[in-house]
């Protein structure tokens, strides 16, 4: 059986201000590495056997 997962803890102080700005201000992904994330997916995709 499965153990039950913990709570998320609480961000504070300069972790707090750390995350919200780089959720604010992603960095820019190249396009090589969105090709590559793609090239994955469609891959997984071809040998999936559930529903889409």
């Amino acid at each position: 059986m499965a153990r039950p997962i913990k709570e998320t803890p609480v961000l504070k102080g300069k972790d707090a201000v750390r995350f919200a700005e780089r959720t604010a201000n992603p960095s820019p992904v190249s396009q090589s590495e969105k090709d590559a994330a793609r090239k994955a997916y469609e891959a997984f995709k071809a040998i999936s056997t559930f529903q889409m």
